[in-house]
């Protein structure tokens, strides 16, 4: 190949600095041009001769110091250029090898004066030698070298010109600029041979590794390990080519500081995203799963606090404004402020609220945060199943998430909020686990401090939370989870209660609700009485509240209806009103009723939605087998009171005043009415006796009289529970007379002032005493143990 002529090499030339390359004589490379002074050198070698002086700059400074410059540079001749968006695209050609002189820079034009460098081209043996061994090397690099096209090996073997062979060589290898600039540098021929040798010795044994490494794991590789040697080979380019970590890892690195998170969550964070960082910009499950536990951990407010207000007078106000009574819930709020006040580190209380619907347990809450100047969060767990519920799923499935709590903890912002554990006794077991079970590291002031969610597995800080749970009823509760908690009861509230709630909260509420003024509707005491005592029958206050609705839409109605400009008279309800708003009344006053034949008891039982009234009728049966019939889908407890009840008035029947045969030949059928609802529980067993002997006798029992009791075969009266709730229900139905047992008679204290102002409670210690109350006097019968007549009589 006769060798090509040099053109004549001007003593000064625009210079094209470079970084990280290096120009070969005698070879054809691409460049990418960016920078706006070499951009300007390009264009003004086209101008001229096309000739450039391409030499490597020391640093990787974008705007390079002529001082910065290497001494030994190629003269090469631009052969084509194309413009893009970001430059220019150029091939050129290596001349020869020159000298700097020096360089000038004016503007950002850099000149330079140099002088021809010729190679020095002694052959010998030895020389020849590495040519050989350069060739050996070459042949198998290209073999060894995933996609290397014919074509390379051909143009690489084809080279008769050793030192073409070794500027070739030196632009295709592997290196960096500092190792390339050593060959262009170095003299004579066998010096730039020996450099070319070790960096391609040192290529070949790279390549032969890698195949060894891919030959070995190719039978077992899988997607995820193929995906992983991907990501390691693009970090590695990454990194040879100066490129840093992706914008999005840097502004996590940015929240991850900014987030002052606690020692070992930094740890297990800082573990993650290291772990994201090593994956690249992949994309995958497994990238986009470690993203969102980094974005869910980073929401956790680690470090935010709001401040609690401290002050008790100023807190119970805010209580006093928002509810009515609940007195006892107030006292402990304040207490537990006062305690905070004086020692700062109280941990919160666990309360739960136990009360029938509508009695303002949600609101509470609301309330108590409010006061406290906290953040509040309800978390319903009425129907809740599934223990992940609570603790979270684990990262390994797909569309994990965290608990409901720390979810409640960012929507809350704070780590200190109100937590409102809403429908606590409405928890079900499943085959996921049992969410109660769950509840019990939350809810234990010993151990939250230190709850583990099963996405997060970091521990997370409950320990300042406020958990305030409601319930219904306390007996479908888990044993472990209620002594966890403080109970505090919400019993259902007096006439006098729903209407003092009903003119400050309920009558404002409603009228701002419907788009009137007070000017525009009034509802009088007289209205409101005859609301509350014939239109519901609740403990609450929802259905009251609904009924204010329904006066209100109607008289929205009438005042829209209302042609434009002419003035709509105010409304007054009064109580000959209230059926032309809410139709006939729904309850009447039954007892008198339903107790005027004998055989009838009113007995007294406490529900989920407060306390109510049962009758329970009793009939003998001529030509019976001396059978016991029961009847109203009584549960095992209600049936076994009922014969107990049966055994001890046949052993006592002559002291009772009945004729100890008196089922002989009859049988006995008792019912409770209201069929379709189940019942149970021992506190209608005085009833069901007083029921029976009134069968007997042919006595009926008095209208005005309830009662609640359990008795025993021997006719003892024993303790029940709900004697608040079982009270306001009498009160509820006219009941003037309440027969409790004796034992429950410190209950009375929890029993508003104005029952016991206006009803007499009778405490009995035997069924004798029950009968003497309920049946009137009679020869047989003693006088009831105790009759207590208002709040005088409580603490005698």
């Amino acid at each position: 190949m006769p060798e090509p002529q040099t053109p004549p090499i001007p003593s000064s030339l625009p210079v094209l600095p470079l970084r990280r390359t290096v120009a070969f004589p005698l070879t054809l490379q691409p460049l990418a041009v960016n920078r706006p002074a070499s951009i300007e050198s390009v264009n003004k070698s086209l101008t001229t001769d096309r000739m450039l002086l391409l030499v490597v700059q020391k640093d990787d400074a974008e705007e390079p110091d002529p001082a910065q410059l290497e001494s030994v540079g190629t003269i090469c001749i631009v052969r084509q250029m194309a413009r893009s968006d970001h430059g220019l695209n150029i091939i050129f050609e290596g001349v020869a090898r020159v000298r700097v002189l020096t360089v000038s820079k004016t503007g950002t034009t850099i000149v330079a004066n140099v002088e021809p460098l010729p190679e020095r081209l002694e052959k010998n043996v030895e020389t020849e030698a590495y040519e050989r061994r350069i060739r050996e090397l070459a042949e198998k690099a290209v073999g060894l070298a995933t996609g290397a096209s014919a074509e390379v090996r051909q143009l690489v073997l084809g080279i008769d010109d050793p030192l073409r062979l070794a500027y070739l060589l030196g632009s295709m290898l592997d290196a960096t600029a500092a190792e390339k600039q050593n060959i262009l540098a170095a003299d004579p021929l066998l010096k730039k041979l020996e450099l070319v040798h070790a960096m391609l010795a040192r290529e070949v044994s790279v390549l032969e590794l890698k195949g060894k490494i891919e030959s070995q794991a190719q039978a077992e590789m899988s997607e995820s390990q193929r995906q992983y040697y991907l990501r390691q080979q693009l970090k590695a380019i990454q990194e040879e080519l100066g490129e840093g970590e992706s914008t999005d890892l840097g502004d996590l690195r940015k929240k991850i500081d900014a987030a002052k998170l606690p020692e070992p969550v930094l740890t297990q964070v800082n573990r993650e995203l290291d772990r994201l960082g090593r994956m690249g910009n992949s994309g995958g499950a497994e990238s986009q799963m470690l993203r969102t536990y980094l974005d869910w951990v980073l929401e956790v407010p680690w470090s935010t606090t709001t401040e609690d207000r401290l002050d008790p007078v100023a807190a119970r106000a805010v209580l006093d404004d928002d509810h009515y009574d609940l007195d006892k819930v107030k006292d402990r709020i304040v207490e537990y402020l006062a305690v905070r006040k004086l020692k700062g580190d109280m941990k919160g209380p666990i309360l739960c609220f136990v009360g029938p619907p509508g009695v303002g347990k949600t609101s509470l809450g609301q309330s108590i945060a409010r006061a406290m100047q906290r953040k509040f969060v309800r978390i319903s767990l009425g129907g809740v199943r599934d223990e992940a519920e609570i603790r979270g799923h684990r990262r390994t499935y797909i569309g994990a998430l965290p608990g409901r709590i720390v979810q409640a903890l960012k929507q809350a912002g704070s780590m200190n909020p109100v937590f409102m554990l809403d429908e606590a006794d409405k928890l079900a077991a499943g085959v996921q686990g049992d969410p109660a079970a769950a509840l019990l590291e939350v809810l234990d002031p010993a151990q939250n401090h230190n709850f583990r969610d099963h996405y997060l597995e970091v521990p997370v800080d409950l320990s300042k939370v406020l958990f305030i749970a409601t319930a219904n009823q306390l007996g479908t509760m888990h044993p472990a989870l209620l002594d966890r908690m403080e109970i505090i009861q919400l019993s259902g509230y007096t006439e006098e209660d729903k209407l003092h709630i009903a003119r400050r909260y309920l009558i404002p509420r409603q009228l701002a609700d419907h788009g009137l003024t007070a000017d525009a509707l009034a509802i009088d005491d007289t209205a409101l009485r005859v609301i509350v005592s014939e239109y519901t029958r609740e403990a609450g206050v929802r259905n009251l509240e609904r009924l204010i609705g329904a006066v209100s839409r109607k008289v929205a109605a009438r005042v829209a209806s209302a042609p434009a400009g002419e003035p709509v008279p105010a409304t007054t309800v009064s109580a000959e009103h209230v059926d032309d708003y809410l139709g006939p009344a729904r309850f009447k006053k039954e007892v008198a009723f339903r107790t005027s034949t004998p055989g009838v008891a009113t007995g007294l039982a406490w529900t989920e939605a407060g306390g109510d009234v049962l009758f329970i009728e009793a009939s003998l049966l001529p030509g019976g087998h001396e059978q016991i019939i029961l009847t109203g889908q009584l549960g095992s407890v209600m049936q076994e009171s009922a014969r107990a009840a049966v055994s001890h008035i046949r052993a006592q029947a002559e002291m009772l005043g009945v004729d100890s045969a008196f089922l002989r030949g009859k049988d006995l059928h008792l019912h409770v009415p209201a069929g379709a609802i189940p019942k149970d529980g021992p506190s209608a067993g005085v009833t069901m006796a007083t029921a029976i002997l009134s069968a007997a006798t042919g006595r009926p029992v008095r209208e005005d009289v309830a009662m609640t009791g359990e008795i025993t075969l021997s006719g003892l009266v024993l303790p029940v529970g709900g004697i608040r709730e079982k009270a306001l229900a009498a009160r509820r139905f006219g009941v003037k007379t309440m027969i409790l047992p004796a034992l429950n008679e410190p209950d009375l204290i929890d029993i508003p002032e104005e029952l016991r102002r206006d009803m007499t409670f009778v405490f009995a210690r035997t069924l004798e005493d029950v009968l003497a109350a309920a049946l009137g006097a009679a020869p047989a019968l003693a006088a009831p143990a105790v009759v207590a007549h208002g709040p005088q009589d409580v603490d005698a």
